[in-house]
């Protein structure tokens, strides 16, 4: 009787243990389960690219890359960026890039962007979005695209427009931005953007546009910036028009500045037009540009100058990994003074008149190694030094000649 108490508490223990097994084991199991959804799910939400460019580039008879005119490894661009959907109507983006391009711009580790993208309304015809942070700038042709080496078209993009030392500034902005895109069966897809807000400017970036001897400190204090673009239905046309109002104030170093305090205000309106075509591509972008001083050289200064340009450029893709571009530019500082005669005139001829104006003919290829391999190659002939850093106070001395040339070999790959 008593062996058989003991047998049946034996098996009802373990039975216990058995139970306690198989739950321990599907609780594992589960879990494993749980980890793996999770795991898949935060898989399906993020998503990282990232991209690393590498060139040479020689510049003979300017201050473009650096001051000796030697054959130049300063076209560096690496960068990290991911998106992470939070929700079905949020996402986080952000983009980390260390760039190397001599007196082009700073030299270091900036971010890009960095924001919050809501979607407030998404419906088959229409979808509206709001950026909050440090936003992207999606006005012009190639500025949602310049800040990755194989995304743009070349090298060096029409320095009329998208001038290099101004690019931080122009990448994006921190604030608030927001776009609005329609798309309808017979007039086509139409997208409409607005932002609004500032950018830092480092104490490099500031030698770049102002020079050594400013001492004191700049800020933007607004960056309001609105575009429209058109496509017609069935077309391979795209039209747009950009407009745009900068100001940035200048405060001295009252003990020992070379300038004044003094405000600057810049205004920027374009239009251009795109043609994708399966082996033709067609782009171009002509502007005007308003450039207002008070102060700064010295406190009573006034300067109200309107400048203009364009650039046309053609790609042409010869086939799945060779591609050809020409590009030619023009930009004049003053409308109504080209030749830059009244700018010499103006400072005694301490700043020669091709300061005045900026022509560049470039022709270029790239070829495809791979799906996320590419090699640029490209040879400017340039004409005036309008588009040279530092530009409030030009390095006469570097650049002393009206005509220059460079050319520059980038190789980049991504991921």
């Amino acid at each position: 009787m008593l062996s058989k108490l003991n047998s049946n508490g034996l098996l009802i223990k373990m039975r216990k243990v058995a139970n306690t097994s198989i739950k321990m084991c599907l609780l594992l199991l589960l879990s494993c389960n749980v980890s793996k959804a999770l795991a898949d799910e935060t898989k399906n939400k993020l998503q990282w690219h990232g991209f690393i460019s590498q060139g040479v580039i020689d510049v003979n008879g300017s201050d473009f890359v650096n001051d000796d005119g030697d054959l130049s490894t300063e076209l560096t661009e690496v960068g990290l960026n991911t998106n992470y959907q939070l929700t079905d109507d949020l996402r986080f983006a952000v983009q980390a890039v260390y760039l190397n391009g001599g007196n082009r711009f700073h030299s270091g580790a900036r971010i890009d962007y960095m924001l919050i993208d809501w979607s407030v309304y998404n419906s088959i015809d229409w979808q509206a979005n709001i950026y909050f942070g440090r936003f992207k700038n999606n006005h012009w042709l190639y500025s949602s695209t310049r800040d990755v080496p194989f995304a743009r078209p070349s090298i060096v993009l029409p320095q009329s427009v998208y001038f290099d030392g101004f690019r931080d500034i122009a990448v994006g902005g921190d604030g608030i931005a927001f776009k609005i895109s329609h798309n309808d069966d017979a007039y086509g897809d139409f997208d409409f953007n607005f932002s609004y807000g500032t950018s830092p400017i480092p104490d490099t970036q500031q030698k770049i546009l102002l020079s050594e001897f400013a001492l004191g400190d700049v800020k933007q204090d607004i960056d309001l910036q609105s575009s429209f673009y058109w496509q017609p239905s069935f077309s391979q046309w795209r039209f747009g028009l950009s407009l745009l109002n900068a100001e940035f104030s200048y405060s001295e170093d009252r003990a020992f500045d070379n300038f004044a305090s003094g405000d600057f205000t810049f205004q920027f309106y374009t239009m251009n037009a795109l043609y994708e075509g399966e082996k033709w591509e067609f782009s171009g972008e002509i502007y005007q540009e308003r450039f207002v001083v008070e102060g700064f050289y010295v406190p009573q200064f006034h300067a109200d100058d309107i400048g203009q340009g364009y650039y046309i450029q053609s790609r042409y893709k010869m086939n799945d990994k060779l591609t050809f571009l020409a590009r030619a530019e023009h930009f004049f500082l003053n409308k109504e003074d080209k030749k830059g005669k009244q700018l010499e005139k103006n400072t005694a001829g301490k700043i020669p008149g091709y300061f005045g104006y900026h022509s560049d003919a470039t022709l270029g290829l790239s070829y495809d190694f791979t799906s996320n391999m590419k090699l640029r190659v490209e040879h400017h002939w340039v004409r005036g030094a309008a588009r040279l850093t530092p530009i409030v106070l030009p390095n006469t001395q570097l650049n002393n000649s009206e005509h220059w040339q460079m050319w520059a070999v980038q190789l980049m790959y991504w991921f």
